[in-house]
């Protein structure tokens, strides 16, 4: 019997050792592969990865030929495929560096537009909700920084090509992000109320309705001002905050 298991454990490292021969085989014959052929042929060859799905390996060919060919006359539609290639393939950090790259040598190219605006795609996908996606759990009170870059990119895009096609887009994104952004100082106003810390919270509201105030946010902002302003006793501040409640939000518990 224990002749048995060391052969079978026998058999299994050896199985293994050849399986990983065989994967260090195609990835040399694949490396040998790029190094022989031409910019075009490569390229054709990328376009194909990229076509079928396969973007990791489109990346790799890419990025080949950006490192063997970067002035030849493929080389700004090669750096511009890489972005794509490297955001399909899930490689963030790769995707920003070549889009930082891109925009860095190119300024003035016709696609520096493209670039930004995925910029802030990725930005603003680094910053998605997981969670609440998934399980429906609100997470509005993560750190917001992914989406202030994600807003700026969009602003640049919209400042600097205000008829760039991605521009509808783009303004479509900063009323989402303004929105995440909103909810974050509202979370953090009412951490702030647990805590009884009603002076940080009333500013917090207060600075949702001057800097958010065509977000969604606005009623939850006067309703911690209209509290912060009471447990203060702010009652001048508290019967503004009631005025413009129960003007906008009739329907508020808080106005009574």
């Amino acid at each position: 019997m224990i002749k048995r298991k060391k052969l079978f454990t026998g058999l299994i490292a050896i199985t293994i050792v050849l399986s990983l021969t065989a994967c260090s085989n195609v990835e040399d014959e694949q490396r040998q592969l790029i190094a022989n052929q031409g910019p075009t042929a490569l390229y054709k060859q990328a376009k194909n990865n990229m076509e079928i799905g396969n973007f990791s390996a489109a990346a790799q060919i890419l990025s080949s030929i950006d490192s063997k060919f970067p002035f030849g006359p493929l080389s700004h539609q090669v750096q511009l495929d890489l972005i794509y290639a490297h955001y399909k393939s899930g490689d963030i950090d790769q995707t920003l560096a070549t889009i930082d790259r891109f925009i860095r040598l190119n300024p003035n190219h016709a696609d520096v537009e493209y670039a930004i605006y995925m910029r802030g795609v990725v930005n603003m996908e680094q910053d998605a909700n997981l969670f609440q996606a998934v399980f429906g759990v609100d997470r509005s009170d993560r750190d917001p920084s992914r989406s202030k870059e994600a807003f700026e990119d969009f602003r640049r895009l919209i400042e600097q090509h205000p008829d760039s096609k991605y521009a509808p887009d783009a303004k479509q994104r900063m009323v989402f992000i303004k929105n995440r952004l909103a909810k974050y100082e509202i979370e953090v106003a009412r951490f702030y109320m647990r805590r009884e810390a009603w002076v940080a919270a009333a500013n917090r509201g207060r600075y949702v309705l001057e800097y958010f105030a065509d977000t969604e946010q606005i009623q939850p902002a006067l309703e911690i001002m209209v509290a912060s302003y009471n447990e203060l006793g702010l009652d001048q501040l508290k019967n503004n905050a009631v005025k413009t409640l129960r003007l906008n939000y009739p329907q508020s518990e808080f106005i009574n």
